[in-house]
């Protein structure tokens, strides 16, 4: 603490008197100081490699090996799970631990590939070496079997590999994302015009995963104590549904484009639902939104947008709502403890797909005060990788 002090008193102008902004400007200078210093002795070959032989700070040098190995190998780690899953592999070892020969002809592989993917796989969690040339499952593959939402994913994700085949360049602008194509909407002059062929594909697996994201919004939020629930860019109906099942006299109501509503229909109707929801068709960002709901979420939406197009469907939420009503807003939510990572995937993810952006918590609220609601608070998920909920206020 002393010689943080006495670095204080050294550093120029750190002593700078005035009011809170003059001392907050002097603690970040400090702080700009005092990090680029731990970078430079970090970027010294040197203290590299006297960390690697001092006994106290070995273990630090090695974790930031392995998170290093991690930045240059996630790409194959991600292929490799893409394989057992497609493959099957979690599915086959379920009922018990198998040798590499009884698994090649079910996979369909030769040999010596199968041991290549069950080493690799066991290297990541995915499936466990059961002694010589056996291979159980992995905790991480166990966790997966029967995870329909997370294999939907899984599954989708190529198509984002292949956009960022060339960073670079997708920064720059320079090339068009195929996640672009994927989710019509986002480029469209006029989305409330895409058909149901040009909506299919995206519906399907915001259905697929939609489920994960239900549960850990309705675990921490007690919908039972609305009347009516209004999902806006609803999809299929699948949060409608997970609570509706929480919710026995919720009434139902779900806004998205025409053809998606016509999908959420089906589904409803499917689920015996339909009589307790009323659907509408149209374009949230053009049209009113239907009167009367008490409660109103977006879910996976707002991260969708830019910053003009969020605030202007905020508005429109807050039209729809009656005073006192309340506002979900319930998607995995920047900044939080644990789940750092996401600023990196939903950055990139929402730049091939053409619009929106990650958003902390603070983000959000300034938007939501901006529309006019108040009194946002953040619920924490058992999940926040999945999903956060952000409740506020009309």
């Amino acid at each position: 603490m002393r010689g943080i002090v006495a670095g204080a008193a050294r550093f120029p102008r750190f002593q700078e008197k005035g009011g809170a902004l003059e001392i907050k400007a002097a603690a970040l200078r400090l702080n700009d100081w005092l990090r680029t210093r731990r970078d430079r002795l970090i970027a010294d070959p040197r203290f590299q490699q006297w960390s690697l032989r001092n006994p106290l700070t070995r273990a630090i040098a090695r974790r930031r090996g392995r998170a290093m190995l991690d930045l240059c190998a996630g790409f194959v780690y991600s292929q490799v799970l893409l394989a057992c899953v497609r493959l099957r592999l979690f599915e086959i070892l379920k009922d018990g631990p198998l040798t590499s020969e009884h698994l090649a002809p079910r996979l369909d592989l030769p040999l010596d590939s199968v041991r290549r993917l069950l080493d690799a796989a066991a290297s990541l969690g995915l499936a466990e070496r059961r002694g010589t040339d056996r291979y159980g499952l992995g905790q991480l593959g166990a966790a997966l079997i029967g995870n329909a939402p997370a294999l939907a994913l899984i599954e989708h994700q190529p198509m984002l590999y292949a956009d960022l085949s060339d960073p670079v360049a997708l920064l720059r602008g320079a090339r068009k994302a195929s996640l672009a194509d994927y989710w019509p909407y986002s480029t469209a002059d006029r989305p409330g015009a895409l058909g149901g062929e040009a909506v299919a594909a995206y519906s399907a697996l915001m259905a697929a995963s939609q489920p994960m994201v239900a549960e850990e919004a309705l675990a921490v939020y007690p919908i039972h104590r609305h009347s009516r629930l209004m999902d806006v860019g609803g999809g299929e109906g699948v949060f409608l549904a997970r609570a509706a099942a929480r919710a026995p006299d919720l009434e139902l109501a779900l806004f998205d484009l025409p053809a998606v509503a016509e999908r959420a229909k089906a589904r409803l109707n499917e689920a015996g639902m339909l009589s307790r929801a009323q659907i509408f068709g149209g374009d949230f960002l053009r049209d009113a939104l239907p009167l009367g709901a008490d409660v109103i979420s977006l879910v996976r939406i707002v991260h969708d947008h830019d910053d003009a197009s969020a605030l202007t469907l905020l508005r429109k939420v807050r039209r729809a709502l009656p005073a006192g009503g309340t506002l979900l807003v319930i998607e995995a939510i920047s900044g939080q403890k644990a789940v750092e990572p996401l600023d990196a995937y939903y950055g990139f993810y929402t730049l091939a797909m053409g619009r929106g952006e990650p958003r902390t918590f603070a983000e959000i609220r300034e938007l939501l005060l901006a529309a006019g609601f108040f009194d946002a608070r953040l619920l924490k998920t058992r999940m926040p990788v999945v999903a956060s909920v952000i409740v506020a206020k009309n």
